[in-house]
């Protein structure tokens, strides 16, 4: 089955306001910019977003956010976006901050079929305990806080349950897709790209280089075809840099 389609546009067409997206990426890396630009000329917005970051205030998941267009953000890190900490500050975004491994591990868990697991990360913090500042009203107080988690021992160990993670779209880049959908990742930008992939009830791929099948060897396929829907071809230029470091000649001797 072909799963190319003509635009970024077609690909995003069907995606409605209030719906859930898993989108990947790390920092800036293996971000889905031609997909989420697409979204932006879309119109639908009320999104709930399930991503590492969000972006920032100019590129990737940032653009989505200043149009006020996500309502709903979880994620283990606020990242170089100042619009994200206004917004969630004063009470304009709810924002579910979760453990790094643990969001990892909540997509997995909902790509798997696994309803949820446990795990010691957070146990015996506020993580554990509840009241974590979800969403603030206008005055600053606390309008929506986090509720406690369920906590069982295993070796005399607390943890934590945490529930898996699924969505109704997730967004993905990677750096080459067949026309089947079997995908390939880049160093960091395998990152969460997969597990969104999986997670999701449709699965929507960027791809810098779109080959034929059969022209990926299986051995190098990270994401199988049947957990996508629908892929389009990216810019492979479009990326960024997070955080450039420079050093001067006299560093360098």
């Amino acid at each position: 089955m072909d799963k190319v389609v003509a635009s970024a546009g077609h690909a995003v067409a069907d995606i409605p306001d209030g719906a859930t997206l898993a989108v990947g990426g790390f920092g800036l890396c293996g971000i889905p910019s031609t997909l989420i630009a697409a979204l932006v000329g879309a119109g639908c917005g009320d999104l709930r977003v399930v991503s590492n970051n969000c972006g920032v205030d100019d590129w990737g998941l940032g653009l989505l956010l200043g149009l006020g267009r996500i309502s709903r953000m979880t994620s283990s890190y606020v990242g170089e976006n100042k619009e994200f900490a206004r917004r969630y500050l004063s009470g304009e975004l709810e924002v579910e901050l979760t453990p790094q491994g643990t969001l990892a591990e909540r997509l997995r868990a909902g790509g798997a079929g696994i309803p949820a697991f446990y795990t010691p990360a957070g146990a015996g913090t506020q993580v554990e305990e509840g009241g974590l500042p979800w969403r603030y009203a206008a005055d600053g107080s606390v309008a929506l806080a986090s509720p406690p988690k369920e906590v069982r021992e295993f070796g005399g160990v607390r943890h934590l349950m945490e529930e898996a993670i699924t969505a109704d779209f997730a967004l993905v880049r990677a750096a080459v897709a067949d026309r089947h959908g079997n995908c390939a990742f880049h160093a960091a930008a395998r990152n969460f790209n997969p597990l969104c992939a999986a997670a999701a009830r449709t699965t929507l791929v960027e791809a810098e280089r779109i080959v034929e099948p059969g022209e990926l060897p299986p051995d190098a396929v990270h994401l199988p075809g049947v957990y996508v829907d629908r892929v389009v071809a990216a810019d492979p230029q479009d990326k960024r840099i997070e955080r450039r470091t420079v050093s001067t000649p006299q560093e360098e001797k």
